[in-house]
């Protein structure tokens, strides 16, 4: 991973961190590496869990554990969490799967808990392939991306299920943060 890569992703993190409340038990979906939860050394959190189908090997240590695979299929079952991120994921999921996503997310979900997500505005996979090509940058997973519109994020959450309490843009409107929280 590339400086310009860190950069960006910290970012991200940075966004997302101040939506994780005290003792949260979150699930990063598209951890990759232990990023995240690193960053968060310094708040309380719950025993947390990572996913990411490019994950080399497992990672555990006594805050958390990062397993190779995707969600929801594996995903230890019984798991609960008061906070769900999505960090330049959703962008990554094929709309037909999409479609199914908020209802799995909801159950994984304590009561009040949070979904929290970064979504590029299609214009960065431009950006993002010309750097890429000046080698500025890795990429990641950069094929798998196909112009979803950041502003149909609230679309895949049911308003009976997920309220929107947070949607701004940041990276000069290049990337959208949304903070959903499950209702009931």
């Amino acid at each position: 991973m590339k400086l310009l890569d860190r950069f960006l992703r910290d970012w991200r993190i940075k966004k997302a961190k101040k939506y994780i409340r005290p003792n949260d038990k979150i699930l990063d979906i598209g951890a990759f590496d232990s990023s995240f939860f690193e960053m968060l050394l310094d708040k309380p959190i719950g025993y947390s869990i990572g996913l990411d189908p490019l994950l080399k090997d497992e990672i555990v240590t006594s805050n958390y554990k990062l397993i190779s695979g995707k969600f929801p299929q594996d995903l230890p079952k019984e798991n609960k969490f008061n906070s769900i991120t999505m960090l330049a994921v959703l962008e990554h999921i094929p709309s037909e799967v999409q479609i199914k996503l908020s209802s799995k997310l909801y159950d994984c979900l304590e009561p009040n808990g949070r979904i929290i997500i970064t979504v590029p505005s299609p214009f960065v996979d431009k950006i993002l392939w010309v750097l890429s090509k000046l080698r500025l940058i890795d990429g990641m997973s950069l094929d798998e991306h196909y112009g979803f519109r950041a502003k149909d994020t609230p679309k895949l959450f049911n308003s009976e299920q997920f309220r929107l309490l947070k949607h701004e843009p940041f990276q000069l409107g290049l990337n959208n943060l949304f903070v959903f929280e499950k209702i009931g």
